[in-house]
């Protein structure tokens, strides 16, 4: 089993966004929810601690979307190593490539079902808002501007339009708390929606200068 100060190392270079921090809260819920799931907790453990191990920073760009599929390989080594039996091996490695909200691989398994659920609301509440204002600092992205209302009613954006947090809430993480499995993860999802949401709210009042 992958030891905490092991996975450590794997995120040392990873910028704020997909950094050790992330991997600690995922880990956290994982506990909760895992246990309360009656899931198998050593397959639950050693993919929280390897889902985003290669390639998740969106400085990455190259990699940024087949990180899952490079964290699972990169998996396979680190079990292999451990020497995992080969089942094993193969069912953390579906719990990291079904991770991704963008993923081709839908979660099948239990484990896999979880991880995902606790991956996922570190995009929404307080976190959320730090997090997507930090992803579009990396990108190169402004952090304000109003979404066009192109944008709003099909996702696309006009010629020039950047990409904001308020843009990657719309067509994102708005829809998070839909895509959830788990009771407890759905609940958890609701409030931070509500916190998100209302952010948002709260920040395009402030830009048009009525708050």
């Amino acid at each position: 089993m992958p030891t905490i100060e092991q996975a450590r190392a794997w995120y040392v270079n990873a910028d704020v966004v997909h950094d050790f921090a992330h991997i600690e809260r995922v880990l956290a819920l994982a506990e909760r929810i895992g246990a309360a799931e009656n899931a198998d907790m050593e397959i639950l453990r050693a993919a929280v601690l390897l889902h985003d191990a290669h390639g998740a920073a969106p400085a990455d760009s190259a990699g940024r979307d087949r990180h899952h599929e490079n964290s699972a390989e990169f998996a396979r080594r680190v079990m292999t190593a451990e020497g995992w039996p080969e089942d094993r091996i193969a069912a953390v490695q579906h719990c990291v490539r079904a991770h991704r909200y963008r993923g081709e691989e839908e979660p099948q398994t239990l484990e896999a079902k979880v991880l995902f659920d606790c991956d996922k609301p570190d995009v929404l509440g307080a976190i959320g808002v730090a997090r997507a204002f930090a992803y579009a600092a990396l990108a190169g992205q402004p952090l304000t501007g109003e979404p066009s209302a192109r944008f709003r009613a099909t996702g696309e954006k006009e010629p020039g339009e950047p990409h904001t947090p308020h843009h990657e809430f719309l067509c994102k993480l708005s829809k998070i708390k839909d895509y959830l499995h788990t009771p407890a993860a759905r609940a958890l999802a609701h409030d931070r929606h509500q916190y998100l949401a209302g952010f948002f709210k709260q920040l395009l009042s402030e830009i048009a200068g009525e708050r």
